[in-house]
């Protein structure tokens, strides 16, 4: 029975360590906790009285939510493993009150220490198995620590790309380029550039699914807001009498295809065309489409 607990403490455990994996260094993150976590919080901020405020806390709200999670399950996971074997199977210190105390508070306190890498020692364990799995709690907690930093420092250039390309489509609408001006080289070099901004917005939300579920705050800087006139571009490309041009509009065209694709399938599940799923995606983001 014993062993039994301490199979259910290793399974949480597992769980946790499965999801960091898939959440932060599986290149299609499917995440179970973080995806669950941050997909209920946008619905609940989009059902809220203060929904435009709300949607911009989602994002980082979220992230610290999952990784309190991960940190809780992961320190009740081993606290499970220890606690069976509280307290015979660890030695205590001369004058140590642990003994006094419930075996599972015990058991908590020493999972707590020992993933902090503090070490405490006034509880240390004895038998030869716990003398090994202690030193690996403290590696997972360090692990922890690690993603947690590598999970922000990946997510916020993502969001910078995002908004990048979003102004410089604002920019583009506000300067209304002619059929003229997209017609020519500059025109084709443009196009082309905005494809490969394309792709890589789009590689972001395939690997940093999270991005999805941060605002953007002002029109001007929502990707949401401004892809239908990235559409309006691309056809526009597709049109000119330029081959060039028309090649860089087929890119466009392609990438917005793409990007509407991922959209869809892992977010919306609209099952609509490049068109629908955008305007889905704005509403989603309480934006309203740009038009041309």
């Amino acid at each position: 029975m014993e062993w039994l607990v301490s199979l259910v403490g290793v399974g949480l455990v597992l769980a946790v360590l499965r999801d960091l994996f898939h959440t932060l260094w599986h290149p299609t993150r499917h995440g179970g906790i973080s995806r669950f976590v941050m997909t209920s919080m946008w619905r609940l901020a989009r059902r809220s009285r203060l929904r435009p405020r709300m949607l911009g806390l989602v994002g980082p709200l979220a992230m610290v939510t999952v990784v309190g999670l991960w940190a809780v399950i992961i320190i009740l996971g081993w606290a499970i493993i220890y606690w069976p074997h509280m307290p015979g199977a660890f030695t205590l210190t001369p004058g140590s009150r642990a003994a006094q105390q419930p075996a599972l508070l015990d058991s908590v306190y020493l999972s707590l220490v020992t993933v902090a890498t503090l070490g405490l020692g006034d509880i240390t364990p004895g038998e030869g198995w716990l003398r090994l799995a202690s030193p690996l709690e403290a590696l997972v907690g360090f692990a922890l620590l690690t993603a947690t930093v590598s999970w922000v420092l990946e997510i916020y250039p993502a969001l910078t790309r995002r908004r990048v390309l979003a102004i410089r489509l604002a920019l583009l609408h506000r300067s209304a380029p002619t059929t003229e001006h997209i017609d020519s080289v500059a025109g084709a070099a443009l196009l082309d550039g905005l494809a490969t901004e394309v792709v890589r917005v789009r590689i972001d939300f395939t690997q940093y699914a999270e991005a999805y579920y941060f605002h953007d705050g002002e029109d001007h800087s929502s990707l949401a807001a401004v892809l239908g006139y990235a559409v309006a571009l691309a056809r526009q490309g597709q049109a000119a009498r330029r081959p060039d041009v028309r090649l860089a509009g087929d890119l466009l065209a392609g990438a917005l295809d793409d990007l509407a694709t991922i959209l869809d399938q892992r977010f919306l599940h609209l099952d609509g065309t490049t068109t629908e799923v955008f305007a889905a995606y704005a509403a989603d983001h309480d934006r309203k489409v740009t038009q041309p």
